[in-house]
This record gives structure tokens, C-alpha cells and sequence, in this order.
């Protein structure tokens, strides 16, 4: 039972974040959705939202992680894994009212000028998924140097244009930015 406590109040945590930010999200407002104790929270969590938030960004930022595997994966080369990557964010966005997008980015904008451990938190996320992606294009014959620019690219115009789609609540950044993302890759490998 403790462990789904825990399990429940991360997950919890991780939608609002997602949704509403670190600054926007209460400890209130988490246990009561997450339907736990609020003793539950500081039982698990002895350092208060800063080492809560600091769980659900790593917790959040391996599961986002797992979907460059699963883009990649069943792609048959990696520029079909990049097109469906950016068409699946849009399809998201629209799916979800524009209200979910990369929950380490929403934190990161936030915290990035007021609160180290959070900052240094989304940066090793960001982190991990650049040498995820780097990875792949090493794989697929991409020399390391271009793999990290490339990697580095793509990122960016993902969540440029997350922020660009909610503000507008159209995908219309989210198409320039994917078809965008699939000539940067074009680029990069024909020049190898």
C-alpha cells in the first residue's frame, strides 16, 4: 500500500507539472488528487517539493526518454522516426487541448533562474535525451560531432514549437518545426 501511495502521488504530480508548472502545482492540490494523506507527502518526500519535484522530473524525464525508443525502433530510418516524432507531439496537443507538452521544459522555463537543484535536474534530463538521440545518429552512420548539433536541433525546434502550439493552440509551429527537423536530418546525412 505505501508503495502505490508513493506511485500515486508521483504520477499525480507529474500530470500537474505537466499542465499547470512547479510554481502552479500545491502540495494541497497534489495529495488531494493523488487521494493520499498529506503526511504521505513529507513521509515520502522529506525535502518538500524541491526534492519532490526533483523525483517526478527524473521519474517524468525517463519515461519521456522511452519514447525515442519507441520512435526509433519501428522506424525503418531515422528521418521517418523524426517525421512521426513531431507529427505524434502534434497529434498530442491537439488530443489534450493544447495542455500537454513536455513537462520538463514547463518546469525548466520556470526554475531555470531560481532554484539550482531543479535546474541542474531538468539540464541532466535534457541531457540523457540528447545522448539517446546522439546515439541513434551515431548508429546510423552520423559522425559524433554532427550527431550532438543534430540532436541539439532537433530538440530545440520540438519544444520551440510546443511553447509557439500552446500559446496559438494551433499545430500549425509544430508542422514548420517537424518539416523543419526532417530536412536537418536529410542535411546531415547526405553530407556524410
Amino acid at each position: 500500500m505505501p508503495a502505490e501511495t508513493r506511485e500515486r502521488i508521483m504520477a499525480t504530480t507529474a500530470e500537474l507539472f505537466r499542465r499547470r508548472g512547479y510554481n502552479g502545482t500545491g502540495l494541497k492540490q497534489i495529495v488531494a488528487e493523488a487521494s493520499a494523506p498529506f503526511g504521505s507527502l513529507y513521509h515520502f518526500f522529506p525535502g518538500g517539493k524541491v526534492q519532490l519535484g526533483e523525483e517526478v522530473i527524473r521519474w517524468s524525464g525517463g519515461l519521456y526518454g522511452q519514447l525515442i525508443d519507441s520512435l526509433f525502433d519501428p522506424a525503418p530510418d531515422v528521418e521517418t522516426a523524426i517525421a512521426f516524432a513531431f507529427h505524434s507531439a502534434g497529434e498530442t496537443l491537439v488530443e489534450t487541448d493544447y495542455a500537454d507538452a513536455c513537462p520538463i521544459a514547463t518546469v525548466a522555463l520556470e526554475v531555470a533562474s531560481t532554484n539550482e537543484t531543479l535546474r541542474v535536474t531538468t539540464h541532466e534530463v535534457f541531457e540523457s535525451w540528447l545522448a539517446n538521440l546522439h546515439e541513434r545518429f551515431v548508429s546510423a552512420g552520423l559522425p559524433a560531432e554532427r550527431a550532438r548539433t543534430l540532436s541539439q536541433t532537433l530538440l530545440m525546434l520540438l519544444e520551440g514549437a510546443f511553447i509557439l502550439c500552446r500559446a496559438a493552440r494551433t499545430t500549425e509551429a509544430m508542422a514548420a518545426a517537424g518539416d523543419a527537423a526532417v530536412a536537418e536530418v536529410r542535411r546531415a546525412f547526405d553530407a556524410t
